[in-house]
């Protein structure tokens, strides 16, 4: 992933692998994406430190399907090490195909690999139409089909998107397998820190929050910062930090933006109670969806309560 020293530069993205992977759809959504490298890595945890490491300018990955929640990986990894920042977020529908080495009867299949996601959302339809398939773990849904075109592989099947059976000439063996239609998976685009994205009125802001006592009353103080600022928050996750059983980080995706008052007065909030917290971003949503900001919530609410105290301060 070397870049030329002289000439202009191009954008370089890299993205959880290889070709047809739903995370290659999300990121094909970015404009002027068509004009750059675009670089498939082998993990979420390769995609991201390459972006550290300065070998990629950016990475899309995976954060959270509708069905199974949060994406483990991606949460775990930009929670810790070098600081990196979200800049937008993509929404994929997802839908499944099962794909074999060979035309073969749905009875014939012994194995499918598949991503642990995409078998979690197809787990159902498989109990009832391949009950005597083992699944095989593979490190992308693409990534299992594509294994298939080894001679070398043992596994029978694999649960993929419909492009990726497309690009490889593999036959369909069941088409819209999925257990929940029109589940959708959220991927975001990632880069060392930077500045933000102006407020748009429709953005989420990402925030990881170390737990960094476990007591009671811990997490509503947390929420306490958001709740009486008017803050909603749409996504709110705990995982843990690897240090020992009890020690938990909370992943959250808040809406509003960081230039926004009372997001920076919430979150400066929660700086003096957990110095750990970590920013992530501040970004436009994908579905444009405008919230509510209540009267005494506004910009101009809060400019005008500290007019008032900073002209008693002036006497």
């Amino acid at each position: 992933m070397s870049r030329p020293d002289d000439g202009p530069q191009v954008p370089r993205y890299t993205y959880l692998g290889p070709e047809g992977t739903f995370t290659e759809a999300a990121l094909r959504q970015v404009p002027g994406v068509e004009n750059a490298e675009c670089i498939p890595a082998g993990s979420v945890i390769t995609a991201l430190a390459a972006v550290r490491a300065g070998t990629a300018d950016y990475a899309m990955v995976p954060i959270e399907n509708s069905v199974e929640g949060g994406v483990s990986a991606t949460l775990d990894d930009i929670a810790e090490g070098e600081p990196l920042q979200i800049l937008r977020e993509v929404l994929v529908p997802i839908s499944f195909v099962l794909v074999g080495r060979r035309e073969m009867e749905l009875s014939e299949v012994r194995s499918v690999a598949t991503h642990t996601h995409g078998w979690a959302q197809v787990r159902n339809w498989a109990a009832e139409h391949i009950p005597q398939a083992e699944f095989i773990p593979a490190s992308s849904t693409a990534g299992g089909a594509r294994g298939l075109l080894d001679p070398d592989t043992t596994y029978d099947a694999a649960v993929c998107a419909p492009l990726v059976a497309a690009q490889t000439g593999l036959p369909v063996l069941a088409s819209a397998i999925e257990d929940t239609a029109g589940a959708v998976t959220r991927f975001v685009l990632v880069s060392r820190p930077g500045a933000l994205p102006v407020p748009t009125g429709s953005d989420k802001t990402t925030v990881v929050v170390p737990l960094s006592e476990d007591r009671p009353g811990a997490l509503m103080e947390i929420l306490d910062q958001f709740s009486t600022r008017g803050i909603n928050l749409s996504r709110i996750e705990s995982r843990p930090t690897g240090a020992g059983l009890g020690s938990y980080f909370f992943s959250i995706d808040l809406e509003g933006h960081l230039g926004e008052e009372r997001v920076s007065a919430a979150l400066a909030g929660l700086y003096r109670l957990i110095p750990g917290i970590r920013f992530l971003g501040s970004y436009p949503r994908a579905d444009h969806r405008r919230y509510e900001v209540r009267e005494h919530t506004t910009d101009q609410a809060y400019r005008a309560g500290q007019a008032w105290v900073q002209e008693i301060l002036n006497r």
